[in-house]
C-alpha cells in the first residue's frame, strides 16, 4: 500500500475509555516511523491537554482543537492557528449561558470555566496522564466578565448538558455564519467512563473549521494526496477525514454513522489495539 501519511484521533481510537493504551499500538506506531511515514494525531483537545500523549507516540504534526491548530511537532512550529473572535466568541457563551448549558474553553494553555463538571473535569483527572504541565485549570466566577476583562485567545467553546437535547440550541448557533459546531452524544454506550457520567455536548469553532479541513492543509503543505492518506477514528468529528481519506477506518466501538463511510471497521476493540489492526492492515 502507498501510504504516505497517517492520521489518527486519539481518545477512544488509540486511548480507549478509560485512558490506557493497547502495547500494540505503540508498536504499530514504532512501525510507521520505521517506515519513515509522518504520523498526525487528530484530536478535539488543545495541544496543551495533549502534549505528553504526543511525545510518547513521537508524533510528527498535531491537528488539535478540531482542526483550529497545526503544529510540527518535530520543531515546535505552529503551521495553521484559528480563534474564535471576541465577538463571536461572547455570542456562544452568552447563548449558552441564557439555556445555563455548561461551557468550558480552549486557549493555548489554559481549559477556563466556571465549574470543572464534564469534559473539563474529565481533562482534569487524567491531566498528569496526558497533559503537559504547561495546562492550567481556571475556574471563574462568571466567564462572561472574563472573556471581556482579558481578551482570551480561545480555539473552541464547548457547551454541555445532561439533562436535556442540544439539537434546538445547535440550530440557533447557525445564525451565526462565522462560526461551526459539531455536535457529540456521550450518552449510553458511549457514555464518559472516567467520570460515569451521561451528557451531550457541542464544540464551536471557528467556521470552515474541522479535522478534514485541516488534513487537507497538511496534504498542501507536506504536498500528499489525500488518497494516500490513511486516517482512523471512532467519533462523528472524524467522519469527514475518514470519508474522504483513501484509507479510511472506523474502530469497532465508533459511531455508526462513522462506520458507515469507512472503508473498513476494524474487528478488535480499542482496548486490544484496534489501531494496530488498522496499521498493520494497510501499512
Amino acid at each position: 500500500m502507498n501510504i504516505k501519511l497517517v492520521a489518527s484521533d486519539l481518545d477512544g481510537t488509540i486511548i480507549d475509555r478509560d485512558n490506557k493504551i493497547a502495547h500494540k499500538n505503540f508498536e504499530a506506531i514504532s512501525k510507521i516511523h520505521n517506515m519513515n511515514i509522518p504520523f498526525a494525531v487528530c484530536t478535539g483537545k488543545s495541544y496543551s491537554v495533549s502534549k505528553k500523549i504526543c511525545e510518547q507516540f513521537n508524533a510528527t504534526y498535531g491537528i488539535f482543537g478540531n482542526g483550529t491548530q497545526i503544529i510540527d511537532l518535530r520543531t515546535g512550529k505552529e503551521l495553521l492557528r484559528n480563534i474564535l473572535s471576541q465577538k463571536d466568541l461572547l455570542f456562544v457563551t452568552t447563548l449558552a449561558k441564557r439555556f445555563h448549558y455548561h461551557i468550558h474553553l480552549y486557549t493555548d494553555n489554559e481549559i477556563i470555566t466556571e465549574e470543572l463538571k464534564y469534559m473539563d473535569l474529565r481533562n482534569f483527572i487524567i491531566r498528569n496522564e496526558n497533559s503537559s504541565g504547561e495546562i492550567k485549570f481556571k475556574v471563574v466566577k462568571d466567564i462572561i466578565n472574563y472573556i471581556e476583562t482579558n481578551k482570551p485567545d480561545v480555539f473552541s467553546a464547548v457547551i454541555t448538558t445532561e439533562d436535556s437535547s442540544l439539537e434546538s440550541f445547535q440550530q440557533l448557533l447557525t445564525i451565526n455564519s462565522n462560526i461551526d459546531n459539531a455536535y457529540i452524544n456521550k450518552r449510553g454506550k458511549y457514555r464518559d467512563r472516567i467520570i460515569n457520567k451521561d451528557y451531550e455536548y457541542i464544540n464551536v469553532s471557528p467556521t470552515h473549521i474541522n479535522k478534514n479541513e485541516a488534513l487537507n492543509f497538511l496534504g498542501e503543505y507536506l504536498n500528499i494526496d489525500k488518497k494516500d492518506m490513511m486516517a482512523i477514528g471512532d467519533n462523528v468529528n472524524d467522519l469527514e477525514m475518514v470519508r474522504d481519506s483513501g484509507f479510511g477506518v472506523a474502530v469497532s466501538e465508533a459511531y455508526d454513522e462513522l462506520k458507515k463511510v469507512a472503508k473498513y471497521v476494524t474487528k478488535a476493540s480499542v482496548t486490544d489495539g484496534a489501531f494496530a489492526e488498522a496499521i498493520y492492515k494497510y501499512i
